[in-house]
Parts: structure tokens; sequence; C-alpha cells
């Protein structure tokens, strides 16, 4: 299939993904995707979500074992984004793999729990919903511009008096909190390869090995404050949208010596994804087998990719 992706990636993607699942993940990045949006259950239950959209006559399909997620075909999206649903902040529009993403944190009510690169807030939101609005949860966000942006979101879905906002590098968080969080997420800038589609040059444009490298440059520093400002015994997730080695294994390869026997990962199980372990090696540098338990989502009609690496820091 000819394709206006740039050839530089789609080789590279081709070294990447193995055999058996390369057709479902190009198609991914030439045809339309189901529309995913979760229900805000500090203001509802999925139950009265699902009867509304019964009523206005959009079919939808849920995920198993998380209910609060929900699909509808793309033809349909306009409309519940246009719905009072929508509006009154019931639901929120965000897709699977983010879901999945803020899922494996496993933030719990009453602890101190902090969101690093937080806008535009799908995963502050459904983080605050986990807590259920109890204990302590910190939104950073470091561009102004998306800063606000987070901050509407709050409001609209009604977390705003809940959840702490800061304006600031993440990369010098640790020296204002030090190891405080009971979990932190880490759902770092990225070249956003993932979210590359055909159909929209934009998505792909500004695309290039120098991107890579750049974003390289700061998740490394973003995933080691992050880890320095996990309590001994917390959980830390480091995530991308990126399926680039340099961005996730090799990130996380040097956080691993950088912190050698303070830090160990923590294996990854998805049900009802297509994943792939992280990888053993990469263009002939090897990794140890620790990076087996990192985790990418592989794109289909279902979800955008996503790279997830567990951290545990040690007692």
């Amino acid at each position: 299939m000819s394709s206006p992706l740039p050839a530089p990636f789609v080789a590279r993607l081709r070294m990447l993904i193995p055999p058996a699942h390369w057709d479902h993940v190009w198609r991914s990045f030439h045809e339309p995707r189901l529309s995913c949006f979760r229900v805000n259950t500090l203001k509802t239950c999925p139950e009265q979500v699902h009867a509304e959209l019964q009523r206005m006559g959009i079919a939808w399909h849920t995920w198993p074992d998380k209910m609060d997620a929900l699909f509808v075909a793309p033809e349909d999206r306009s409309r519940v984004l246009d719905s009072a649903l929508y509006a009154a902040g019931l639901l929120y529009s965000q897709s699977l793999a983010s879901q999945l993403c803020a899922r494996m944190l496993a933030a719990q009510p009453g602890e101190r729990v902090l969101d690093m690169c937080a806008a535009p807030g799908g995963k502050t939101l459904q983080l605050a919903c986990m807590m259920q609005a109890t204990g302590e949860l910190l939104a950073n966000e470091a561009v102004r511009k998306r800063f606000f942006k987070l901050k509407g979101v709050l409001a609209a879905q009604g977390v705003e008096h809940f959840v702490r906002t800061s304006l600031a590098d993440g990369r010098v968080l640790w020296r204002r909190h030090g190891a405080s969080f009971d979990r932190v997420l880490v759902d770092a800038p990225c070249s956003t390869e993932a979210r590359f589609h055909a159909d929209r040059p934009a998505s792909f444009r500004y695309w290039s090995p120098r991107k890579i490298k750049e974003m390289r440059h700061k998740q490394k520093g973003l995933l080691r404050s992050g880890l320095r400002c996990v309590k001994p015994g917390g959980t830390l997730i480091y995530a991308t949208c990126s399926f680039a080695p340099e961005e996730n294994e090799l990130v996380v390869f040097d956080a691993l010596k950088h912190f050698a026997g303070e830090v160990t990962l923590a294996p990854i199980a998805l049900a009802g994804v297509k994943c792939m372990p992280g990888l053993a090696q990469w263009q002939e540098r090897a990794f140890p087998e620790e990076l087996r338990r990192c985790c990418r989502i592989l794109p289909d009609e279902w979800t955008e990719g996503l790279f997830i690496a567990c951290f545990k820091k040690r007692s």
C-alpha cells in the first residue's frame, strides 16, 4: 500500500513490529478508529450514560473489565461531543491507550499522586476518579498555553476543587517535593508517532530522527525527576505515544542504570489489547532482560499505540 507517511518512519516501524502484527498495525495508520470516551464516575455511573446514549439512538461498546470506557462509531463522535452528556462533564474524550496507562498507576483513595506532564488533562481526570477525589493529586504542566487548557478541562469536569495544579518544568519538581508521592505518572512529551495518520499530514509533518533525539534528552530528565519524587515503596508509570526505542527502552535503561539498586521494573499485564514486550535489542544494541517487562500496546481499530514501563522504588 502506498502511503504519505515518512519513508524513514515506515522503515523503522518495520524493524519494530513482528510480522504477525504488521497488517493490523499498518491498517491503523490508514483507516478510521472507533472513538473512545470515558465516563466521569465522580458525576455519574456508566449505566446512566449507556441509557442516555441508547435514548439518543447512538450504538456503543464497552471494554472488558473497564465499564467506564465506551466506544462509538467515528460518524457518531460529533453527536456525542455536542450532547448534553458531554456539556455536563459526564463524558470525556480519551483514547483507550491513555485510559489503560492511567489505570496501570492504580492510584488509591487517600494517596498523594503526581501527574507530571498533565495537559490536556484526561489522565488527571481519570486519576481523580480512581482516587474518589480524596487524598492529594498534583497536576503539573510545563507549557503555559497547555497549562491553562488543563485548568479549563478540570473545571469543566468538576474536579478543580480537588486537583492542585502547577506550571513548572517537570525536571525540577523533585527539588520542590522530594520523595513525597505514593505514585507518579510521567506521560512524557514525545514524537507522537502513535498518533500519525495518513489522512492527517499535520500529524507527521514535523517528524524526524532529530526530533526523536531531542525528545529523548527531555524524557531522561523527566523520568529521573519523577523517580526522585516517588516515596520508597512507591510506583511510577513512564509512558509515551511513540514507537521509537530511543524514547522508550533507551530512556528506561538510562533510569535503571542511574538508580541502580533503588528501582526495579514490574511486569505489565493488559487484557484485551494486542501487546508485545519491551525490545531485547535495537540496532545491534542489546538491553538487559528486565526491559522485557515493559509493554507496547499495538494500534488497531480500538486503540492507539503506547509504550508503558512500571517502576517500583525499593523500600
